[in-house]
Order: structure tokens, then C-alpha cells, then sequence
């Protein structure tokens, strides 16, 4: 865990410094958008082990078949800032005119994106302004890009550490270690200058595991990291429905000893468990341990408790060998949190189809209960997102962001003519956007919850 003399020490170097970056003039970016066939998701099927109850409020979701895509890079988590352009990591891929792929797999050399995302309408979105940056990972092999947040002009960038280091393993799940969370690079002027994160794989921002004590050889056994690619809360707007002018933070992991362990039980897209933590945003205080608070369970009358001991740290939601890379948004006309979950894990491998889910919630500490479960979705779906800026003004009517099949090849994952045949169509390894509705039980019942945000006094 990063104390604060090792922060403050090496903050200043880092802001003297900054991070080296490569920053790319406009260009021609690749898009593909239109209109495919419509697709129906309903709740899960109770007979599923240990599924979350059914919604009591929403009986699934349709997806109106209209998408857009832009790039061939993945990795996307917009954040709406104050000047109403989002603002997004990407890596693994290309924009515009790159010759060589951006990669975050790179061991002591890897890259991360950065770029702003301009306009009020999914389907004609301009992507400007995009860099790369280099972050290495050592000892681990990959650092990737995860929580993202432009607040009151300053921009949060946050990476994880992941590994892979038996070829045979690898070959079959991919990144199937989970590392710790190494802390948020910054930016003051929009990632025109990066600051770097003072937080390394051996110096983590959070109390997790050392590489040392991961199961290296199969991610089957614990020790595993709780707070695994972690991903804000999406709150609106430079987080204005944010109940406490808190930024909350969700992430995946694994409880040790695990009833059921599994290989890479623990990896960038498989989990147990959700866990959660929330922050006072400021420079002086992401990327110092002793600034948060973590959800630590319910009391006895339901009450959440959040603790400042990392230790005290209990999930938010689980769902045994069926949980992984989780994201939030909140919907005000609604009054519920959305929580979408991809689990990556197919028995024998972590590179097949994928299964996403979207769970809502009156409040961000739960329960959660299930509104539609999606099976093969993509086939290949992940990082899954709802970006809080388009919204309808119902609530109703939402965006989903993801990317998806990254396991296809070059030639196809890109191919407007596969992508098109693809469930929802569309689907693309890129910044692939995809209209939904969700479906509410019964409307006209509604009424907004006591408290919908869930706070600590609550």
C-alpha cells in the first residue's frame, strides 16, 4: 500500500516529469453504423445456480438494432466532463492512420489510449484528440487502462496489472492472473500533459496480495485481489447525481478460501464477487489509501458500513464463478443503479463466447436483483457500459458501450459484413455502441426510492 511519505515524494517527481506521450493530429478514424436486426434479452433462468432474485421492477431488455462503431481499438470507458465531451482510455489496436497496434501486454514497454469523444448523437460521434502513453507493468506483463473520470477539469486515469506467465494456460484463458491496481495517472488540461501515478505492481494503491503470492501457475487458488480493475460509478455529468460529491468505485475479485475454485478463477474477465469504494476526488487524494473508505457489509438493520481498513472489505454482489468485469450507472429518471457484469469463463477456456448480465438496484450497496441475462452476447461482448449521456429523457432508452470478439481475427472482427451477422448486430472489436429499451413491470407504480443513491448514512 502506497503511505504518505512515498506518495508525496514521489508525486513531485512525477509532476516535474510528467509522462511521456504521443499525441495524433485528426485523422480519418474507421466507423461502421446502421441498422441490424432487433434482439430480445428477458431475466435469467431461476434454475441457474445461485442467481441474483428477478427484477421486481424490469422484465428484460431489446435492443433496437441500430450501432456504431468507431476505431478498431477496445477499452472504452467514457466519462462525461463539465465541458460536455466524454473522455475515454482505449488500448490494443489503432485509430486513424496508426502503423503499429497500441498494446498493454508489452511487460516493461506497454502503451494505453487516451481520447475525447465529441457529440450529443451515438451514431454521427467524432473521436479527437487521441495519444498514447507508455506505463510498464513490470513484474507483471500487461497494464491496462480501467477507471476513468473527468472531474471539475481534471482528468483520472486508472490502470491494473494482469499476467500470464504458462504458455499452456495462457493459450487457453488469456491474462489469466489478476494483479493489483497500481493508482490514476492524471491530467489538468484534457491529456494535452499526463502526470504519472506514484503507484507501482510492488506498490499498489490498495493492501492486495504481492505478485509472489498469486497462484502464477493456474490463478486457481488464493490469495486473489478484491478491487481487480476497478471502474467509476457513472454519475452523470462531472458526477453531478454523485449523493455525497463522492467518486465511487466498483471492481472484481475473488473471496480465499473459495468454495469452488476454478482455473483463472480470478482473471480480467472472470470473478466472484463485486466490491466497492468511494473517494473525496482531488489530486491529493486518489491515489492515497488512507482517502478511502471501503463498503464493508450490512449492519443488523440493514444499514451499510463502509470502513477505512481495506481488510474489512466485503462484496457489494457475488455470484460464484459467474462474476467479472463490472461497471455502474445510474439513471435519474429511473432512480436505479444499472450494474453490468461480463463472466468470460467457459469451463475450459476464456477466449470462447461470453456471458454478460445487467443487474439494477435502488441503491449502490444493493441487493441487486437481475433485469436481463445475456448468453453468447457479441458473441464475444466485454467492458460492457452504459455512457450516462445518452440517455433519453425516460430513462427508458440507453446506450450500451462495449467491444467484442477480439478472438475473431483482423480480417473479420472489422468486417462490416461479419460484424453485421453478429447478435446484437453490430457488434465489433472497436467502440461499438448499441441501442436498448429496457422493459419496466409496471410503469405507472413507480416511485422513487427513499434514498436512491445508497450513501453511507442510509
Amino acid at each position: 500500500m502506497t503511505n504518505m511519505r512515498e506518495l508525496f515524494s514521489i508525486v513531485l517527481v512525477a509532476t516535474l516529469w510528467g509522462i511521456p506521450h504521443e499525441s495524433r493530429s485528426q485523422e480519418s478514424v474507421w466507423t461502421f453504423n446502421g441498422t441490424g436486426k432487433p434482439v430480445r434479452y428477458a431475466t435469467t433462468d431461476s434454475a441457474l445456480k445461485g442467481a441474483p432474485k428477478q427484477s421486481a421492477s424490469f422484465a428484460g431488455v431489446q435492443f433496437s438494432g441500430r450501432y456504431a462503431n468507431y476505431t478498431k481499438a477496445d477499452t472504452w470507458y467514457p466519462t462525461w466532463a463539465k465541458d460536455g465531451n466524454l473522455y475515454s482510455p482505449w488500448t490494443d489496436g489503432t485509430i486513424g492512420k496508426m502503423k503499429e497496434d497500441v498494446w498493454s501486454g508489452g511487460g516493461e514497454k506497454p502503451k494505453t489510449g487516451y481520447a475525447k469523444i465529441i457529440g450529443s448523437n451515438p451514431m454521427e460521434l467524432k473521436i479527437a484528440d487521441w495519444g498514447t502513453m507508455p506505463a510498464t507493468a513490470q513484474p507483471f506483463r500487461g497494464r491496462y487502462p480501467c477507471g476513468s473520470l473527468v472531474y471539475n477539469g481534471v482528468w483520472y486515469y486508472g490502470s491494473y496489472a494482469l499476467d500470464q506467465p504458462v504458455e499452456q494456460v495462457k493459450q487457453k484463458f488469456g491474462w489469466y492472473v489478476m494483479g493489483p491496481f497500481m493508482g490514476f495517472h492524471w491530467s489538468e488540461d484534457f491529456g494535452k500533459t499526463w502526470n504519472q501515478s506514484p503507484c507501482t505492481s510492488d506498490r499498489p494503491l490498495f493492501d492486495e496480495p504481492a505478485r509472489e503470492e498469486l497462484d502464477l501457475a493456474e490463478g486457481k487458488h488464493g490469495p486473489f485481489i478484491k478491487m481487480g480493475a476497478p471502474h467509476f460509478v457513472d454519475f452523470g455529468k462531472n458526477m453531478e447525481h454523485s449523493p455525497d460529491g463522492k467518486a465511487y468505485l466498483v471492481g472484481h475479485g475473488a473471496e480465499h478460501p473459495d468454495r469452488i475454485p476454478r482455473i483463472a478463477n480470478n482473471s480480467w474477465v472472470t470473478g466472484d464477487a463485486v466490491y466497492m469504494a468511494r473517494v473525496t476526488p482531488g489530486i491529493a487524494n486518489m491515489n492515497d489509501a488512507s482517502k478511502y473508505e471501503f463498503f464493508a457489509g450490512h449492519d443488523d438493520t440493514g444499514k451499510p458500513s463502509w470502513s477505512s481498513e481495506y481488510s474489512k472489505i466485503k462484496p457489494v454482489f457475488s455470484w460464484n464463478n459467474r462474476c467479472g468485469i463490472v461497471t455502474v450507472t445510474y439513471n435519474p429518471p429511473l432512480a436505479k443503479y444499472f450494474m453490468c457484469i461480463t463472466d468470460g469463463h467457459r469451463e475450459t477456456s476464456s477466449r470462447k463466447e461470453y456471458t454478460s448480465y445487467i443487474l439494477a438496484s435502488d441503491r449502490l450497496t444493493g441487493p441487486w436483483e437481475m433485469v436481463a441475462y445475456m448468453p453468447d452476447f457479441g458473441p464475444q461482448a466485454y467492458f460492457l457500459n452504459i455512457p450516462s449521456k445518452f440517455m433519453s429523457i425516460d430513462g427508458k432508452t440507453m446506450w450500451l458501450c462495449y467491444s467484442a470478439n477480439y478472438m475473431h481475427g483482423k480480417r473479420r472482427r472489422n468486417n462490416p459484413q461479419y460484424v453485421i451477422q453478429n447478435t446484437p448486430a453490430g457488434s465489433a472489436y472497436s467502440l461499438s455502441l448499441h441501442e436498448f429499451t429496457i422493459t419496466e413491470v409496471n410503469a405507472s407504480n413507480r416511485v422513487a426510492p427513499t434514498d436512491p443513491f445508497g450513501s453511507g448514512d442510509t
